[in-house]
């Protein structure tokens, strides 16, 4: 087990670690919603999560970019932000 995790590469390791987390976040607010019973208190608690789920992306794709950013051209870098700009126009749009 130990010489798996020294084999993972650590950019891939903090991303999985914000996904994990992120995961785990989702699940404790939906758990709180079905304990709070009520609609209008689902929609705040609904609302906090719409905070959390575009922050986790945002950190997660600067990891992977961040990452990866030497090992790609100039033109490829171009059209991987670009590819990203698209996504966030299409979530905040």
């Amino acid at each position: 087990m130990k010489q798996w995790l020294t084999g993972i590469e650590g950019a891939v390791l903090a991303m999985a670690a914000l996904r994990i987390f992120s995961g785990s976040v989702e699940i404790i607010a939906a758990l709180i919603m079905l304990y709070l019973n009520d609609a209008k208190k689902a929609l705040v608690v609904n609302g906090m999560l719409a905070f959390v789920g575009p922050t986790v992306l945002i950190v997660t794709m600067s990891i992977g970019i961040l990452s990866v950013a030497q090992e790609l051209s100039f033109l490829k870098l171009f059209f991987l932000v670009l590819g990203i700009g698209c996504i966030f126009i299409a979530i905040f749009k």
